[in-house]
């Protein structure tokens, strides 16, 4: 590797240590006091889902618009620090859905990358704490992207990652834009 080459690398590498240790050290993302009451209106919000408690079975479904559904399969406590949610989005209509732009959210950052699940959130209630999906150094979500439309009857498998909440939370509120909201129980 030439000189210039090997500095701008290694500062690379700088900034990506710097970025994934303060990503680690930050517990969760807050709105504050404006954030506890969205974290009441949406607890009181919560749909009645009871967890299954069989392995591979789900853990829940929530109803989108137009024949859309997101089967939760597993919501897994990771030892590194992050709660990856995994599922899958359903169309269960009979035409081919567009997949909402909303689900994406509207950050910035986001909106640049296209289709995705970026959207969605995770709450404990108990601390009154909303945790987001991550974001890499580039700004990208940790979930799935490049969703577009599903054809009828089609279903692909999706993840979001999030910052774990404290290992006690056993479990948390689901929120998508356009779909129910849910209670599912995390595992790890």
């Amino acid at each position: 590797m030439t000189g210039w080459r090997a500095s701008a690398f290694g500062r690379r590498l700088s900034v990506l240590a710097i970025t994934c240790g303060l990503t680690l050290s930050v517990p969760a993302c807050s709105d504050g006091d404006a954030g506890q009451d969205r974290t009441s209106a949406a607890e009181s919000a919560v749909s009645s889902s009871t967890p299954r408690e069989q392995p591979g079975a789900a853990l829940t479904e929530l109803r989108g618009q137009n024949g859309l559904s997101l089967t939760i399969t597993s919501a897994e406590r990771d030892p590194a620090g992050y709660l990856t949610v995994r599922g899958d989005l359903n169309n269960d209509g009979a035409e081919v859905v567009v997949v909402p732009a909303e689900l994406r959210g509207n950050e910035l950052d986001v909106l640049r990358t296209g289709p995705s699940l970026a959207g969605a959130t995770v709450v404990d209630f108990a601390r009154s704490k909303r945790y987001y999906v991550l974001r890499d150094t580039d700004g990208r979500p940790l979930t799935t992207t490049g969703l577009s439309t599903l054809r009828a009857g089609e279903s692909v498998p999706v993840f979001m990652q999030f910052p774990a909440p404290p290992a006690s939370t056993t479990t948390v509120g689901f929120q998508l834009p356009l779909f129910d909201t849910a209670n599912i129980k995390v595992s790890g």
